[in-house]
Order: structure tokens, then C-alpha cells, then sequence
């Protein structure tokens, strides 16, 4: 029976219920009209080139693209039209067993109201002209709105037994009555559906349903007697609702055609500003640019890459007419670093259109994001932000800031689109029709980078574009991003470095240009042992200036720090900086690094003498120069990203350090470094370390950038080890180390594989080997990882007092067993540390948090590290938080 009235509806029907109330409930039609209302409107604030991408997709004409997708997205809940899902709420069953719906035992066992929805469907869409393959990719994607896509043997489970024919006639009625109220137009021509289209319309599904859902936007009950009405209202509904959210409607940044000087002076809200050789030769490549495109970007620090990146928004979104931008980087502390960057960015471009400026939402898109004061302060947290760019709470909460059109985070972020993770498709909606940067693309394991390379395949189905940037890109990795892409390796042309590749539509065009050249830099070998290294800091430091000791590992900082703090005199600043600190006191130390040694006037001597001793915190995306640099023996392309740290900026030195000096421990040519005792093999694979070693150990001097390329090639290629190596150091580089490296190259590789969605796959298929995790942590394992690693855990320090516990060794008490202010929450969130000791990890994982830390959001994944002063000692765990140190003892 087909309605147009809720008022005509069997009275079966009309009883369904979809959310439970106190004193009333909201009706299961009501409640589809009002999700699929919300997808239109969410589809509506879209760019065209999203709606031409899918609809190609889905077979379905343009023009009626986005009613079709919201009739299906509507249909998501149709499955709680069974007993079992009835029966959960008594007020509800009464009503439904009023009007003739029984409730026979056995039919009561089917629960799962996702998986019911796709069983019971198959035999309504076939009816309106869709192919079967199409119907199953559909049915697929509204059946993962709990989080998951369905297998087959639960949608074939999730048919209730012995129900009786009165459910099937209410289900009938309620389903012709909703499909002919939105009328959707078209047959699909599509016999199946790719599984990018299926993840989008399962992204869409659940986004619309989180909003559709919300009482506050959408109160209980029938609007309206005429169905179509009621949906005219729920559209109206939904509209609010995306202006209260902060959801705008698609505008691209760039408006008008303007030159790359103008554009790069925006960028940085600097007028006068002349585009350096990488940004206008990056420009020039972009101008021609049609279609998803990817532009991978070799360049040396310092050159611009980052300017470069807007810069391929703006004229890629113009082109193509891409929704937003997500930069994804390494680590939370070069996310941080770029924020405002890209903050500044967007709020020039919004500024240049006063006639039509709307607020921009960005995100600052990882674990760490409730620490950071800017987010706080865009959001309106402390104080009103103005109407130019702002960061909405609704993006920010879990699993949705991909869902803002800007954003700034860690790559992580992005890969758990490509994992089997709850509601991972909406992080791959988040990403369609999206201009992503790949940040620092060499920094990443065999695993990690097997998971970027699925996700550009991921980010290419979506029609999305994507920027790749590295300084120190080894040939065998930009061939694999390069293939990635579907980008054929005997087309790329050959070009010196520095270089730029763009692969669009139109098929691959290089570029290369001149890059800045830096003074050279002095090599000089030291002994590995601390003595030595804190020996040549003090002698460095008697000349004045200000430099940095960077070791590998966070106990050889901590010792140094410890041997140098009584031996220096008193003007010398002495800072200790890694990532064993409180995230509060990490903060307030980058934020002090950037004071003492960033790009703030250079035109003169800067005051007094200063040593920064880091780990690998400080070696990538801090604008931070050092008149001298002493260092453990690393990876290759790591010595050189800390060497681009060296007389990184124009100004007045010290006279001893008037040229650039890089001291190396480990690296004389006499003897393979002890790599056990350091502890370096622990951090870095010993076969990248003994080809360093073995190749740098020949060269006196750095010529960056001509000597970038020339160095990454040889030591992750198959350039020959010098002839007058040591031959114990050539055995156990090509033997054992080699071994363990390939070894580990193919462990890993198989591992991403294993684990990495294929967008390439049937859909029916692509989910029977990777098993289900979740991102927040709650079960540890290699389903829900993007780095591989030991197991990790985050604690949070906090003081035994009279009277309870306390944020400060001598702050205000708290009960452990009652729960906590939102306020003392945020501040003890704000402290966590993350530890990775496996006896650690196990120990805290073992003990059991108190409410006070289970009963709150911010802190039920986290354990209190419960200390006696600064001690925590407790079956063999022994640890301190030492002000001056950090934690020492993991």
C-alpha cells in the first residue's frame, strides 16, 4: 500500500518506532525522511565535481544524483523493522502488538538492525531496475552505519525466523510509501559499484544519520501529516543544524587568476613577496593541471615546499573544484609546527573576499588536539575567535574533523582511513574530492609507507589530488609512490634534483630549478661515547654561539644533560628537550626551543650562549638554526635534515662559528660505531646505519642541496661500499645487517598488505581478511596500527596527598573515586606521557584505573602513574618524573 500520509499509513506500519522516548517516540518513517533529508542538504554544501565523480560511479544522470544518494542513506534503518529491535523498548511494543504485530520468541533473537536493513532490502531495490551487483555495494554501504561493513553471513543471519507475514506487509507499506515520497529519479546503469562508491555512501550514511539523530536538531515526532511535507521540514532541519555545526557550503579559496608572486605574498600575508625557483616552477606545472593530480615535490629544506603545497590547493581546487585541504604530517609536534602556517593561509584568502567571505572551519587533526590553546581559542574555549576561520567542536569530536574542509594533523590520521577501524569510511568520505599533502613522504617504515602507498590508491579512486614532499627521497620509495598512482615508472622522466613530477589527467610532465645553495658544511668525526660528545659541546660553547647536541635516543639525552648541567657556566641557557616530558612541559619547551633558536632577527649576534640537547623532536618541520650542530651517526637522509638545522638562516655568528661545522659520533673511517651499547640499532635498522657510516665516513664536507640527492641515492641504493672498508665492518654490513633488512623489509611489507584495504577489490570481498579494530587503543594489536612498534601506554602523573591525589606535588586534593570536573579532567589530560618499555606497558595495562579516571572521556583510555614524591616503584617498576629530566626509567 503506497501513502502520501502518515494519517494513511497501516496502522502496523505507522507504529514502528525508530528512537524511544519518555513520553513519546519517534517513528520509523519520520525518522528515515529525516536522515535522507539530512544527506541532501549535507550533499547540497557540496562542490559539483564531488556529485559528477560519484554519480559516474553509480551510473546514475548528474541532475538526480543527489536525491538518489539520500533515498538510499534513508533507507539505512529500515532494518528495525523486526521484533527483535522492536521488543527494546516496552512502550514501543505495546503499541506495535496493538496494531497486529506479534512477537514470537524465536523471532526475537535477531537484533543486529544494520545487517537486517541489507537482508531485508534485497527484495525491494531489485524492484526499482537496479542491477544485483549494484543492489549488493548498496546494501553493503548502508549496512556499516554501526561502524563496520556486514559479511555476507551476517546479512544472510540477520533475517528473523518465524516473525509472521504482518511484518513483512507493515515493512512493504512503509517502504513504497518512503520511496515514492522521494521519488528518486534514474536507473542505475552501473552493474556493480566500485568499493570507493560503496565506502562514500557508507561515510555519507553515517554522517547524516549522527545528524539526523540529534534530538536537538530534530525533535520527536511527525511534522507534518503529508509526507513530503514532513521531509520539506526535516531539509529545513538539517540546514540549521549544518549552520550550527559550522558546516558551510562548498566556495574555493581562489577566486580570480592572479600571478604566483601574489599568490605566494598571500600565502604568507606578506606583501611584496617574489616566489622562490621551487614555487614558480611548481606554479608553472600546476597552470596546466586537469583532473585528480598528483605533484610529488623533491626539494631541499628550506626551499618553500610548504608554500608550495597551498599554492597546489588553490590552483588544483580551481581546476578540479576540490572541497578542502588536509596536510598530513610525521608527528603531533610538526603538526603543531604547521598550524599556523596554514592558519594564516586561510585566513588571507578568506580576507581577500569581503563580498563573499563565509567562516572557514580547519582542524587540527590528532591525539593531542584538546592540549593545543590555538584550537581552544578558534573554538571560541577562551574567548570569542573572529568570523574569518574557526575550529567547531562538532568536527573535533572522534572520528569527524576529516569531515572539515581544512585541516592539519598526522599522516595517521589519514591512513586509519585505509584500515579496517570503526566508521573508517567516513574518514575516506572526509578525504574525497580533497587536496592531501604528504608531508616528509621518506620518513616512514617499510610498514607505514606500504600503508600510504594503499591510501594514495584510496585518495586517487576518490578523485582526489595529492601532494607528496620529501627533501631526501630514496629512487626505490618514489617508485613506489609513483606506482601507487597507477603512474607508469619507464614515463618518468629522468631530472636532476632538485625536481618536481606532476601526473594528472593529462598524462606526466618534470620540471627541475635551481635551489638556494647553502655555505658548505665542515664533517667531522667524535667518538660515539658521551664523554666525548659532551667534551666537544663545552669546547664549541667557549667560542660563544648558540648550538644543538641531537642524539637518538631519550636516555642519552637525559645523561648528557646530566654530565653538562654542573660543567656549564652560568650564562650558557641549557635546554633539554625530547618526548618523555608531560605533554604541558613538552609544549612550554617547544615553545621555548622556538624562542632561543628561531628566525627572530637576524641582523644581529644573538645575546649570550645557548645548547639545545634533543632527540628526533627536534629534527624536522621546527624552524630552528644552530651556529653548530654535534650528532649520533643516523640514517642518511635523518644526518640531513638535521644539517639543514645548520646556518639555516642569514645572520650574524659568533667568529668561530663562521662557518658551518657537523660533528658525527661514530663516523670515523677507522671503525664500524658500536651500535649495541648506544643502542642505535634499537632506534634505526643497522644496515641504513652501516652504509651511512661506511659512505659518509669518506667525505669532509656537505654541499646541500647538490649533495642531497647524490648521498640518499648511494646509501639506500646499490652504490659499492668504499674498497678500503674494514672487512669485519663490510661482512657485517652486507651479511648480517643486510639479512635482518630484508628480513624485516618483507615481514613488513606482507604486514600492510595483510592489513591495508584494497580499494581495488570486489566489495563483497575486500573486508574477509582484515579483521576489525579500532583506533582509540582499547585492544592492542597489528589490526588498528599505522606504525609498528612496541606496544605503548599513556600515563598520567599524579601525586599521592594528604587527603587524596593531586595535579602538583603540593596542589589542591582530589578523590580518585568520585569523578572529576571537566576543568581538573582537562588539566590532567593535559600532562599524559606515552611509554613503550614492553615490562611497562604490561604493568600498567595490568592495573586497574580508578573512576575518577574511568568514569570521564578524556581519561578512560589512559592509567595514573600514582607518584611518592617524584618515585613510582611497584613489582620491579621503578620510575621518576624529575622536573629538570622528564621521566627517567623507561
Amino acid at each position: 500500500m503506497t501513502t502520501t500520509r502518515f494519517s494513511e499509513l497501516p496502522a502496523a506500519s505507522r507504529a514502528l518506532w525508530a528512537k524511544s522516548g519518555e513520553l513519546q517516540g519517534h517513528g520509523l518513517l519520520a525518522h528515515m525522511l529525516d536522515v535522507a533529508a539530512a544527506a541532501e542538504v549535507i550533499l547540497g554544501h557540496e562542490p559539483p565535481s564531488t556529485l559528477e565523480h560519484f554519480a559516474a560511479q553509480f551510473g546514475l544522470p548528474e541532475s538526480a544524483f543527489s536525491r538518489h544518494a539520500a533515498a538510499l542513506v534513508g533507507l539505512h534503518d529500515f532494518g528495525k523493522a523486526i521484533p527483535g529491535f522492536q521488543a527494546k523498548w516496552q512502550g514501543g511494543r505495546e503499541q506495535d502488538e496493538a496494531n497486529g504485530l506479534g512477537f514470537a520468541e524465536t523471532s526475537l533473537h535477531v537484533t543486529d538492525h544494520a545487517c537486517a536493513s541489507a537482508a531485508l532490502l534485497w527484495q525491494h531495490l531489485p524492484a526499482q531496475g537496479a542491477e544485483p551487483g549494484w543492489v549488493l555495494g548498496v546494501l553493503q554501504a548502508i549496512g556499516a552505519h554501526h561502524g563496520y561493513n556486514p559479511h555476507r553471513p551476517e546479512i544472510n543471519a540477520a533475517r528473523p525466523a518465524f516473525e509472521g507475514p504482518a511484518w513483512a506487509r507493515a515493512r512493504e507499506a512503509l517502504f513504497d510509501s518512503y520511496w515514492q515520497t522521494l521519488a528518486p529519479q534514474g536507473v542505475p546503469e552501473a552493474g556493480e559499484l566500485p568499493l570507493a562508491a560503496v565506502e562514500w555512501l557508507a561515510g555519507l550514511t553515517s554522517v547524516a544519520d549522527w545528524i539526523g539523530s540529534n534530538p536537538d536538531w530534530f525533535p520527536l515526532g511527525e511534522r507534518a501529516d503529508s509526507l513530503s511535507e514532513h521531509y520539506q521540514r526535516a531539509k529545513e532541519l538539517a540546514a540549521r543544524a549544518l549552520r550550527e555545526i559550522g558546516w558551510t557550503p562548498y566556495r574555493a579559496l581562489l577566486q580570480e587568476a592572479t600571478s604566483t608572486d601574489d599568490l605566494i605574498s598571500g600565502i604568507v600575508r606578506r606583501e611584496g613577496m617574489a616566489a622562490r625557483p621551487l614555487q614558480a616552477e611548481g606554479d608553472r606545472l600546476l597552470a596546466d593541471a586537469r583532473g585528480p593530480s598528483l605533484l610529488l615535490v623533491e626539494a631541499p629544506m628550506g626551499e618553500g615546499k610548504t608554500e608550495l603545497a597551498f599554492l597546489a590547493h588553490l590552483r588544483l581546487q580551481a581546476a578540479n573544484r576540490h572541497r578542502g585541504l588536509y596536510v598530513a604530517l610525521p608527528t603531533q609536534a610538526t603538526g603543531n609546527a604547521l598550524f599556523d602556517r596554514a592558519l594564516t593561509f586561510l585566513q588571507a584568502f578568506n580576507d581577500r573576499q569581503p563580498l563573499d567571505r563565509q567562516p572557514l572551519d580547519i582542524q587540527l587533526v590528532h591525539g593531542g588536539t584538546l592540549l593545543d590553546e590555538r584550537v581552544q581559542r578558534l573554538s571560541g574555549i577562551h574567548g570569542e575567535t573572529d568570523d574569518s576561520v574557526g575550529s567547531a567542536a562538532w568536527f573535533s569530536q572522534r572520528r569527524r574533523p576529516l569531515l572539515s574542509p581544512y585541516g592539519v594533523g598526522t599522516v595517521d590520521q589519514a591512513l586509519f582511513a585505509a584500515l579496517n577501524v570503526k566508521h573508517h569510511f567516513v574518514r575516506l568520505w572526509g578525504l574525497a574530492n580533497r587536496v592531501v599533502v604528504l608531508d616528509e613522504v621518506h620518513a616512514y617504515d617499510t610498514y607505514t609507507s606500504g600503508l600510504i602507498e594503499s591510501l594514495l590508491r584510496w585518495l586517487k579512486a576518490l578523485g582526489s589530488s595529492v601532494v607528496l614532499m620529501s627533501a631526501t627521497l630514496p629512487e626505490q620509495r618514489r617508485n613506489a609512490l609513483l606506482q601507487a598512482w597507477d603512474v607508469p615508472l619507464d614515463e618518468v622522466p629522468v631530472l636532476p634534483y632538485p625536481r618536481l613530477l606532476l601526473a594528472d589527467g593529462q598524462g606526466l610532465r618534470g620540471a627541475t630549478f635551481a635551489s638556494r645553495p647553502l655555505p658548505p658544511i665542515s664533517l667531522e668525526s667524535i667518538g660515539e661515547d658521551l664523554a666525548d660528545l659532551a667534551a666537544c659541546a663545552r669546547r664549541l660553547l667557549e667560542a660563544g654561539g648558540h648550538g644543538a647536541l641531537i642524539v637518538n635516543t631519550v636516555n642519552r639525552a637525559q645523561e648528557l644533560y646530566r654530565q653538562l648541567q654542573p660543567l656549564l657556566e652560568g650564562d650558557v641557557q641549557l635546554i633539554l628537550f625530547h618526548a618523555r616530558f608531560p605533554a604541558d612541559v613538552r609544549s612550554e619547551r617547544e615553545r621555548q626551543v622556538l624562542e632561543v633558536f628561531g628566525n627572530r632577527g637576524t641582523d644581529r649576534l644573538r645575546p649570550g650562549r645557548a645548547l639545545l640537547i634533543a632527540t628526533q623532536v627536534a629534527e624536522q618541520s621546527l624552524d630552528i638554526d644552530f651556529d653548530f650542530l654535534i650528532t649520533d651517526l643516523a640514517p642518511i637522509d635523518l644526518i640531513l635534515q638535521r644539517a639543514g638545522r645548520l646556518h639555516r638562516h642569514r645572520r650574524v655568528r659568533a667568529p668561530a662559528h663562521a662557518e658551518a661545522r657537523l660533528f658525527v659520533a661514530g663516523l670515523s673511517p677507522q671503525h664500524l660505531p658500536e651500535l649495541k651499547k648506544t643502542a642505535w640499532e634499537f632506534v634505526y635498522e643497522p644496515y641504513i646505519l652501516g652504509r651511512t657510516w661506511a659512505l659518509l665516513s669518506r667525505e669532509t664536507t656537505l654541499q646541500l642541496p647538490q649533495d642531497i640527492d647524490r648521498l640518499v641515492q648511494a646509501v639506500y641504493g646499490d652504490a659499492l661500499l668504499p674498497d678500503d672498508l674494514e672487512v669485519s665492518a663490510r661482512d657485517y654490513i652486507e651479511g648480517e645487517a643486510y639479512g635482518m633488512h630484508r628480513a624485516r623489509f618483507n615481514t613488513e611489507w606482507q604486514q600492510a598488505v595483510n592489513i591495508a584495504i584494497d580499494p581495488a577489490d570486489e566489495p563483497q570481498n575486500a573486508y574477509l581478511d582484515k579483521p576489525r579494530g579500532n583506533e582509540e587503543g582499547e585492544g592492542l594489536g597489528l589490526t588498528n596500527r599505522t606504525r609498528l612498534g612496541d606496544d605503548a601506554i599513556t600515563l598520567v602523573p599524579v601525586y599521592r596527598v594528604p587527603g587524596g591525589w593531586s595535579l602538583r606535588p603540593e596542589g589542591e586534593p582530589f578523590d580518585p573515586q568520585q569523578p572529576l570536573s571537566d576543568a581538573l579532567a582537562r588539566q590532567l589530560y593535559g600532562r599524559q606521557l606515552k611509554l613503550g618499555r614492553k615490562n611497562v606497558v604490561a604493568h600498567f595495562v595490568a592495573q586497574e584505573a580508578p573512576p575518577a579516571f574511568t568514569c570521564h572521556p578524556l581519561l578512560r583510555h589512559l592509567k595514573p602513574l600514582l607518584l611518592e614524591g617524584e618515585l613510582y616503584e611497584s613489582e620491579g617498576i621503578k620510575l621518576r618524573l624529575d622536573a629538570d629530566l622528564g621521566l627517567v626509567g623507561d
